[in-house]
């Protein structure tokens, strides 16, 4: 064994080139043509082999160096008779030109300017691209990549126009390939609720270059953002949503909230009208059981539960998330807005626990204290529908008993159910029933 210094080759005719990749480090042990470092000059990038194979002992260049011909590379701990092998190469190469005849050498014309070069063709996803070359995709947005990282993506399969360089110049690395292939395989997948929908798969988005119609500013998604948005793309491709839109009187209920607050404010919670909301629901659901059912895996049968545990949507600097309160059932208006007003709180200083936001039977969205007037909710699957709430304004609605117009509080209801489990017939039946259960308060009660 002999330690080699391995130097730049011939780079062409280059004062100097940017290294943008250093592609081995000291202990490696490299065979020879393994690529050693990706240089790049301002027309194209390449990589360097290593002249023979050995252990690195140490590499004498870093990222963001300019080097040129003869710049020392890397030390390497090679075999005496593989290393031997391209000096000897070298020095033939070196002895060539001179044994060139004159003859021969005054007939070879003087260099003339070079021919522009052809225009870069879209390369097919099946061959493998030239060396030195930028990927040209659709959309007409170029990734900038070396050569072997090129090579690396096209061994997983990545379309690199998928991908955002974090390099200098947005340049794409080794590490970027990396972190999208975990990216696309974290993302939730579905086996069975999709069943079938290959077929129906849109044409995938174009790839624009926003910034040449004006300036544009990046901003990255949340966490919570990336899970729940891959989540409700599922739901609403997997599951037949049918949205049911009614109206509830709340009048008297909402002038028998305003007088509980005084209890509510002794036992140290606040009484909003979702904890009504909450009760109602439970009392709906027991009335009509599919709601609080979940097909199960195969699609062919319904699993009917027998608890309630009723999810409600949280807007939070992060993005959405839906806590639920358990076992709505065995508690009153009070418990279940201490919980809310618990669970509300936990939500917005990052502080919920996994099985908090889990277990789930049915959903509430309440957009009252934004605004609006009615909407469509994405149901959260596995569960089988979702309430969704908007403002109540006042309204004049005829009284059939004295013959009047009288101003009522009136609460638009948006219901969405999953249409292979809920026909549209017992989709009014339960807004009708949820209209009854707000209008009296007696009923709510019971």
């Amino acid at each position: 064994m002999s330690l080699q210094d391995v130097l730049v080759p011939d780079i062409g005719n280059f004062d100097s080139v940017d290294v943008i990749e250093v592609l081995v480090k000291a202990g490696d042990t490299i065979a020879k043509d393994d690529s050693l470092v990706t240089v790049e000059s301002d027309k194209a990038s390449m990589d360097i082999p290593a002249p023979f194979a050995g252990v690195v002992k140490e590499v004498k260049l870093k990222v963001g160096d300019k080097i040129a011909q003869g710049h020392l590379i890397l030390t390497l701990e090679a075999d005496s008779a593989a290393a031997s092998q391209p000096a000897a190469a070298t020095a033939e190469a070196k002895a060539a030109p001179a044994s060139v005849p004159k003859e021969i050498a005054a007939a070879i014309p003087e260099p003339t300017r070079p021919a522009p070069e052809p225009p870069k063709q879209v390369q097919p996803a099946h061959q493998p691209l030239p060396v030195g070359e930028s990927v040209v995709v659709n959309g007409g947005k170029t990734s900038h990549a070396s050569p072997s990282v090129r090579k690396f993506a096209r061994e997983l399969g990545v379309n690199l126009a998928l991908i955002k360089g974090s390099a200098l110049k947005n340049r794409i690395t080794q590490a970027d390939v990396q972190a999208f292939v975990k990216g696309e395989l974290a993302k939730p997948r579905t086996e069975n609720m999709g069943a079938g929908l290959g077929s129906l798969a849109t044409l995938p988005m174009p790839v624009i270059d926003f910034s040449q119609f004006g300036d544009i500013e990046t901003k990255p998604l949340s966490r919570i953002k990336k899970i729940s948005g891959a989540n409700l793309h599922r739901n609403w491709v997997t599951a037949p949503h049918v949205t049911q839109f009614d109206q509830a009187d709340i009048t008297d209920l909402e002038d028998f909230r305003k007088s509980m607050q005084a209890d509510a404010e002794k036992r140290g919670v606040k009484l909003t009208m979702l904890a009504f909301l909450i009760k109602a629901s439970v009392n709906a659901l027991k009335a009509y059981p599919n709601f609080n059912a979940s097909l199960s895996p195969d699609g062919d049968s319904l699993i009917l539960k027998n608890y309630f545990n009723i999810g409600f949507a949280c807007d939070t600097p992060d993005g959405l998330v839906v806590p639920v309160v358990k076992d709505v059932q065995q508690k009153d208006v009070l418990d279940i807005a201490r919980d809310l007003g618990e669970l509300s709180t936990k939500a917005r200083e990052r502080k919920l626990k996994v099985e908090e936001m889990q277990g789930g039977c049915f959903t509430i969205s309440s957009l009252g204290g934004i605004g609006g007037t009615m909407f469509t909710p994405i149901i959260n699957c596995p569960e089988v529908a979702i309430l969704g709430v908007s403002r109540s304004s006042m309204q004049p609605i005829y009284n059939e008993k004295t013959k009047s117009f009288e101003p009522r509080l009136i609460l638009p209801m948006s219901l969405s159910y999953d249409h292979r489990v809920v026909d549209g017939a017992d989709g009014a039946r339960f807004t009708s029933h949820m209209r009854m259960m707000l209008s009296d308060v007696r009923r709510l009660l019971l």
